[in-house]
């Protein structure tokens, strides 16, 4: 539907065109250039808009010249250095020169100017690839890139063309080997990936520990000061007893006649005994290994405790001894 039109007006414009040629009038567009000859000989090149021929002088626009930039894709398939075959797709931006003698050249003398750069870009990759292994062609496509517009514009400079750029967009093993490096690059991601999680293991492990050492140094100095403090305590504690003995001894001698120290000693100490005894029997829950508490047996626990308590205290002043 819409086509139609279309082709209509461009129809219609070609045919106003011939007809104002024929005339000896020609328009030409913003983005091309036209050759005019003269009996079949070059005569002059008609920049945009209007201009004037004499078709009675024998003066005819031989044809029409693009300006603008071009860009052509061309598809290489060639071999690598380590016998891989890869597809390398090269983008050529190219365009023809403004100056007379560019349009000349590019119109009398070369017929497909697209045939001509692609088989100078496949002569460039088929001959610089093979010399490179398949991983270093991914690195080197600027390389290669720049050695095809070295050739390109050196070539193509002498038929009138610039070429721009000459970008390599792609490059695609085959199937099979893409496979194998998918794989490889999957190894090695899982490979290093293993490694840092070992490292941060290590790291881990490293940082506990020395937070376990710090938490011990700390609990160790914590304890000592304990035991420290606790050992203080009991010696104030013994130095009270000693000295609670001493006065009771004391006193107990000074209102009973004709008792030693060592008496009051024995007396006191059944005391506390019987005071334990007491304690014990009275704790249900109590978990307490009972002695031989007999009557007989009396004198020998009360050598033994007294034994082990004197034994056990450093050298102090006599009991019997009256504090003034």
């Amino acid at each position: 539907g819409s086509a139609c039109p279309d082709t209509s007006v461009r129809s219609l414009n070609r045919l106003s065109t011939t007809a104002m040629e024929a005339c000896g009038c020609v328009i030409t567009s913003q983005d091309e250039r036209k050759v005019v000859e003269r009996c079949g000989k070059f005569e002059d090149v008609l920049d945009a808009g209007f201009s004037c021929v004499l078709p009675c002088l024998c003066q005819f626009v031989k044809g029409a010249i693009s300006t603008r930039i071009q860009m052509l894709e061309i598809n290489a398939d060639t071999k690598t250095k380590d016998n891989v075959f890869v597809g390398i797709k090269v983008a050529v931006q190219y365009q023809v020169n403004g100056d007379s003698q560019s349009i000349q050249d590019a119109m009398y003398k070369l017929t497909n100017p697209r045939a001509q750069i692609e088989s100078y870009v496949l002569d460039v990759v088929r001959s610089s690839v093979p010399k490179i292994d398949l991983d270093n062609v991914f690195l080197e496509k600027e390389e290669i890139a720049a050695s095809i517009k070295e050739m390109l514009g050196e070539t193509m400079g002498r038929f009138g063309y610039s070429i721009l750029a000459t970008p390599v967009t792609d490059i695609e093993p085959n199937m099979e080997v893409k496979r194998a490096m998918n794989e490889i690059n999957k190894a090695k991601r899982l490979r290093q990936a293993a490694v840092d999680e070992g490292e941060a293991i290590k790291i881990r492990s490293i940082k506990e520990a020395e937070a376990e050492a710090a938490r011990t140094e700390i609990q160790a100095k914590a304890d000592a000061e304990a035991k420290f403090m606790q050992g203080q305590g009991i010696a104030r504690q013994r130095q009270a007893i000693v000295s609670g003995l001493r006065d009771s001894v004391n006193c107990f001698k000074a209102d009973v006649a004709g008792v030693d120290s060592k008496q009051v000693m024995d007396l006191l100490l059944v005391t506390q005994y019987f005071d334990m005894m007491k304690d014990i029997g009275g704790n249900s829950r109590s978990n307490a290994v009972f002695m031989n508490h007999s009557p007989g047996a009396l004198q020998d626990l009360t050598q033994a405790i007294q034994g082990g308590f004197m034994s056990s205290l450093p050298a102090a002043p006599s009991f019997a001894q009256v504090q003034r």
